[in-house]
C-alpha cells in the first residue's frame, strides 16, 4: 500500500465512518477501485484507522466524556452485545468482508429502510437527553447488525436509538458515543492479532491513514449533525440504493470486483 492510496482510503474512513452508508463497505470498494491486494496489513489498516476516527469524537464531544460515570456504564451496557457476538463469529464476519455482493446487497437492502425511516419514527422525545441502561441494551443490539458488511454501524445504531424514541440529533450523537469504545475494542483486538505485519514502513503509513480520517471525520461528524437534523435520511436512502445496485450490475455483467485478489 502507498502513502497516496492510504490517505485515499481513510478520506474514505473520515467520511463514511459516521454517516449511515456503511464505512467498511465503502472501504472495500474503494481497494477493488484502486486495485490494492487484500494482504494482511491492509486489513489491519482499514480497521485501525478507525482510531483517527473515535479520537475525532472525543474532541468534539468532550464535555459528554466527563459528565458522570453512569455515561461509561450506559456505554458498556451498549457495547456487550458487540462484543460477544464479534468475538464468537470473528472469522466468519472477516469472511464476509471479501464478498462484494455482500456488500451491494446490505447497502441496497439498508438504503430502502433509510427510505422510511423519517416517517416510522415520528413520535421523537425531544426532551429526552439521555438514555437508560434498558435503551442502551436495545441499541447495543441493533448495532450487531453493523457486522454484515454494507450495512453501516451508525445506520444500525441511529435507527435503534430513534426506535428508543430518541430525537434524530441525539439518536445520532449516542451512536458516535458507542463508537468509541467499539471501534477501540474492534482496532486494538486486529492490531494485537496482526501487528507481526506492521514494520517500520507500514506504521508510517498507519500513522498517516490515522491523522487523515482523524481530520476528515472532525468535518463529516458536524456536516452530517445539522444536514440530519433538517433533512433526514432519505437522501442517504437513495444514494446507498444507487450504488448497491450499481455494484451488482458492474457484477451481473462479468466486470470482476475481487478486492485484489
Amino acid at each position: 500500500m502507498t502513502y497516496l492510496e492510504a490517505i485515499i482510503i481513510a478520506i474514505v474512513e473520515g467520511i463514511t465512518e459516521f454517516l449511515p452508508i456503511s464505512s467498511t463497505g465503502h472501504m472495500i470498494i474503494t481497494q477493488a477501485v484502486l486495485g490494492i491486494p487484500y494482504t494482511d496489513f491492509v486489513k489491519a489498516f482499514t480497521v485501525n484507522i478507525q482510531f483517527g476516527a473515535i479520537l475525532s469524537v472525543i474532541i468534539l464531544y468532550w464535555k459528554h466524556f466527563f459528565q458522570s460515570v453512569h455515561f461509561y456504564y450506559k456505554l458498556f451496557v451498549a457495547f456487550i452485545p458487540a462484543a460477544i457476538i464479534g468475538f464468537l463469529l470473528g472469522d466468519y464476519i472477516d469472511a464476509m468482508l471479501e464478498n462484494v455482493v455482500v456488500v451491494a446487497v446490505s447497502l441496497v437492502i439498508g438504503g430502502i429502510i433509510l427510505l422510511f425511516v423519517d416517517n416510522w419514527f415520528k413520535n421523537a422525545d425531544d426532551t429526552q437527553k439521555e438514555v437508560s441502561y434498558k435503551q442502551a441494551l436495545k441499541i447495543g443490539f441493533f448495532q450487531c447488525i453493523a457486522m454484515i458488511p454494507g450495512v453501516s454501524r451508525s445506520a444500525a445504531t441511529i435507527i435503534g436509538g430513534l426506535s428508543q424514541k430518541l430525537n434524530r440529533k441525539y439518536a445520532a450523537e449516542f451512536s458516535f458515543f458507542l463508537a468509541v469504545p467499539t471501534m477501540f475494542a474492534a482496532s486494538a483486538y486486529k492490531l494485537l492479532k496482526t501487528y507481526e505485519v506492521i514494520d517500520a514502513t507500514n506504521i508510517k503509513i498507519l500513522i498517516v491513514g490515522n491523522i487523515t480520517a482523524f481530520v476528515v471525520a472532525l468535518i463529516a461528524i458536524r456536516t452530517f449533525i445539522t444536514y440530519l437534523q433538517k433533512h433526514g435520511f432519505k437522501l442517504f436512502g437513495y444514494y446507498r440504493i444507487i450504488l448497491g445496485l450499481v455494484i451488482l450490475l458492474l457484477l451481473l455483467f462479468g466486470i470482476p470486483l475481487n478486492l485484489g485478489l
